[in-house]
């Protein structure tokens, strides 16, 4: 099970409501609050054999309020 992080840009006012709808669909593994150009940090372990870039659209992106997303892949954790 490999690990990916994905950065989220919400609309204003809308991360609280984003991040309870993700945690509700119980596909994240940490969540984190950040400062900056994201407003949030989400650390997902999606399933083993999926197409990331479909399963991030289809469990994550479609959530009213985020307004764009970075997703980055992981290989080896030291």
């Amino acid at each position: 099970m490999s690990c990916i992080f994905v950065q989220l840009r919400c609309k204003p006012g809308t991360a609280y409501q984003v991040a309870d709808t993700l945690f509700d669909r119980d596909v994240i593994s940490q969540l984190f609050s950040t400062s900056g150009e994201w407003d949030l940090l989400a650390q997902i372990y999606p399933p083993d054999g999926e197409d990331v870039g479909k399963w991030v659209n289809d469990n994550i992106l479609d959530v009213p309020g985020i307004e764009r997303s970075l997703t980055t892949l992981t290989f080896k954790a030291f």
